[in-house]
């Protein structure tokens, strides 16, 4: 039989419910709480509610967690039906007792991959913050499970917009980070044929995704014109002044289906479109070695033609689809990445020969 013996502190809430908050280390949390995953018995009834684990994520929260300065400041938070005693010291303060004499009698309903990514470290001092609420029955405590974890995330792109000032963050982050830099200087204080013209989080009022502009950037860094850029110091300068140049010139080209249009009149402004010309732009410094507006220009005026971003019809892998068909799926980025890209080869070939001839 073992009682764990914390001192906590009590919040005032709901007059029928004790809600307290201790310190406990991962451990020790795990001894006194059980993380009862959903499933079904064998009769078909439903019983647990965690949601299965997450490796990708746990990965990344060890990682993080395995360096000296790291914190968790976020509480796991955990209900109890019975197995536990509570002794009022005054002034909110609390001695909580929790005997595990019959198995855990908690159970974790938020933190669950916070518990399993700490269990697995050398930390055995490393403590983390427990919310502790007491429930009448099993009834209560999925109800309470459910209300905790149907609050409305952060927003994704308040997450990629807040990227750029934060460091030290988990591997997958980084090439995120960096599009979002780039984004945030297109969008801000270092655009020209893109500024103000891209929906985030402080900019609501923009038509271009943020996300499709930073999966252009992405596919850059990682296979296309900004890989080369990476390793230099100034390569977010480097990569600003190249897509400004690149979108001046498809500003410049395709003219009145860009300029002003939002993405459900002309696909050119769609994340489809957004991120398949992305690969053009690969194409053009790859095989042109273009780097200006001026560069651009020629190329995509030969693309043009083949291109029907606000009417008429795409004629791609020996098929016809209006213009309006394109959606942002993968799909169809492929579809169009693939026209778009093999139609510019193929007319450059064409200008080659008859350069040549």
């Amino acid at each position: 039989m073992t009682v764990h013996i914390y001192p906590a502190l009590r919040a005032q809430q709901a007059s029928d419910h004790d809600v307290f908050v201790f310190a406990a280390t991962p451990s020790e949390v795990l001894r006194f709480a059980q993380i009862e995953r959903v499933g079904r018995s064998d009769d078909g009834n439903l019983k647990g509610f965690q949601r299965h684990q997450i490796a990708s994520h746990i990965r990344d929260i060890r990682d993080y967690l395995t360096r000296d300065d790291a914190l968790l400041p976020n509480a796991v938070i955990i209900a109890f039906i019975d197995g536990v005693k509570i002794m009022d010291m005054g002034n909110g303060r609390l001695e909580v007792h929790i005997d595990d004499a019959s198995g855990p009698p908690g159970f974790v309903v938020d933190g669950q991959q916070r518990l399993t990514a700490l269990s697995g470290l050398n930390k055995p001092n490393f403590q983390v913050f427990v919310s502790a609420l007491v429930c009448k029955n099993h009834d209560e405590l999925r109800q309470q499970f459910v209300l905790i974890n149907s609050t409305r995330p952060l927003p994704k792109s308040l997450i990629y917009e807040l990227l750029p000032t934060v460091d030290g963050l988990p591997e997958r982050y980084t090439a995120r980070r960096f599009a979002a830099k780039i984004v945030e200087r297109l969008n801000f204080t270092g655009g020209r044929a893109l500024r103000g013209e891209i929906r985030q989080h402080t900019n609501p009022h923009g038509v271009i995704s943020d996300t499709a502009m930073q999966k252009l950037i992405m596919n850059s860094a990682s296979h296309g014109a900004l890989r080369e850029f990476v390793r230099l110091e100034d390569r977010e300068d480097r990569a600003v002044t190249l897509i400004n140049e690149y979108f001046e010139a498809v500003a410049d080209v395709f003219g009145g289906e860009w300029v002003g249009m939002t993405p459900r009149v002309s696909r050119l402004r769609h994340g489809a479109g957004i991120v398949a010309m992305g690969f053009v732009m690969d194409l053009l410094v790859a095989n042109l070695n273009a780097t200006t507006k001026e560069d651009f220009i020629p190329a995509l005026r030969i693309l043009k033609p083949f291109t029907a971003w606000t009417s008429g019809s795409w004629n791609m892998d020996g098929h016809e689809f209006p213009w309006n068909a394109i959606q942002n799926t993968p799909s169809d980025i492929d579809l169009l990445t693939r026209h778009l890209v093999s139609t510019t080869k193929r007319q450059l070939r064409t200008l080659e020969q008859t350069a040549e001839a």
